[in-house]
């Protein structure tokens, strides 16, 4: 049976739930941003939200529940333990849609049932992170740690419906302790590995890189915009350890090189933002989030459309080839980012940015729809491309 099959890898449910997440509430966000929808929470709240924990939580649940049991020599996750978990993240993205246009106490209840979804995976991760026999678990351990504060953020994020102070608090530490955290861990594993690009890992490095991360959300804390010097710092040390890899860049296979580009998008992403910081505290330019936006989609996008569609090709029994249409979708993820960039430029100089707003939202929605249209079916029933 097609749903039989659907359901037979973890990655195949948690993918398709993050991608149409990803459509359905872009819209929302963009109509109720615009004016022409009115819902029961803030349109930054409810962007925020959906994009953290509705789109990156249920994709990375997507790939951690697959690579986790590698990582650690234990046995694939049981069906009825990530089933379960994935028609909870269903119920909350149902009750989330049904919510922003009827009550905020269905909002709530929606971010109840979610933040249950995640620590429920935080805790299936736990125990193969026990159980598992090898000794040499760092890689393991920083993943948890990452989904710890996945777990902190995701509460702060409900309580910033009442009080919003938590609202800045929840994204930043979201952001760099949580989805940033999770992605570099899996990444500096993954993408030497298959560029064939056998490093010494440097556990200094990784320590001292989580310690400025921390740093950065505290005194964020303690006055916006201040990081720019740990940005700085941040942009050096990861920029020197990135080019420390050598990696073989640029690659002739698109899978490799998209993946490249997402690692190199980091050390350009604390340098934007530590001179958007620096200059707003100077003058008090707003640039819309640069920070944000160009990490996010800059690196964790990236990679999110990279190991994703590897992921998706690779578990299905198609061949790892990437045709025309794939590597249109891995160029297309750049535009977005060009366009995210162009957005707070526009916003920084002081001018309307609504025309530039309706087209990065419009290049977002597309690559998604198009992703869809390629593979859903692959996910779904298993298609051969």
């Amino acid at each position: 049976m097609k749903t039989d099959y659907f359901l037979s890898q973890p990655h195949q449910p948690f993918f398709l739930l993050a991608f149409i997440n990803a459509i359905i509430t872009m819209l929302i966000f963009m109509l109720s941003f615009k004016g022409i929808l009115t819902i029961e929470i803030l349109p930054k709240s409810y962007h925020a939200y959906s994009m953290i924990f509705m789109l990156f939580t249920p994709a990375f649940i997507a790939f951690l529940f697959t690579t986790f049991p590698r990582f650690s020599s234990t046995p694939a996750i049981k069906q009825s333990l990530y089933i379960g978990v994935f028609w909870l993240f269903l119920a909350s993205s149902f009750l989330m849609i049904i919510g922003v246009f009827t009550s905020s106490e269905v909002v709530l209840g929606a971010m109840a049932i979610n933040v249950l979804a995640h620590t429920k995976s935080l805790k299936i991760l736990k125990d193969i992170y026990i159980s598992s026999p090898i000794e040499a678990k760092d890689d393991q351990f920083w993943i948890l740690v990452a989904m710890v504060f996945g777990v902190i953020s995701h509460i702060l994020f409900i309580s910033s419906l009442s009080m919003e102070i938590f609202h800045t608090i929840a994204v930043d530490i979201a952001l760099y302790l949580y989805l940033f955290l999770v992605t570099f861990t899996v990444a500096q594993r993954m993408v030497p590995f298959f560029s064939n690009a056998f490093i010494d890992k440097n556990p200094l490095f990784f320590k001292l890189m989580v310690g400025l991360l921390v740093a950065r959300v505290v005194v964020e804390i303690i006055k916006p915009n201040l990081s720019f010097f740990i940005d700085f710092i941040l942009f050096a040390l990861i920029g020197r350890e990135l080019f420390r890899w050598r990696l073989p860049f640029p690659n002739p296979n698109p899978f490799i090189w998209i993946l490249h580009i997402g690692l190199y998008w980091i050390p350009i992403a604390f340098l934007f933002s530590a001179i958007s910081n620096l200059t707003t505290l100077i003058d008090n330019t707003n640039f819309l989030y640069l920070d944000v936006h160009t990490l996010a989609l800059g690196f964790i996008f990236t990679m999110l459309i990279g190991f994703g569609t590897r992921v998706t090709i690779g578990h299905s029994g198609n061949q790892m080839v990437a045709d025309n249409i794939t590597i249109a979708l891995f160029y297309w993820t750049q535009i977005i980012i060009i366009m995210r960039l162009f957005l707070s430029l526009a916003t920084a100089k002081g001018l309307n940015f609504m025309v530039v707003f309706d087209i990065s939202i419009g290049v977002w929605l597309l690559i998604f729809i198009a992703w869809g249209i390629k593979f859903f079916p692959v996910l779904v029933m298993g298609k051969k491309l």
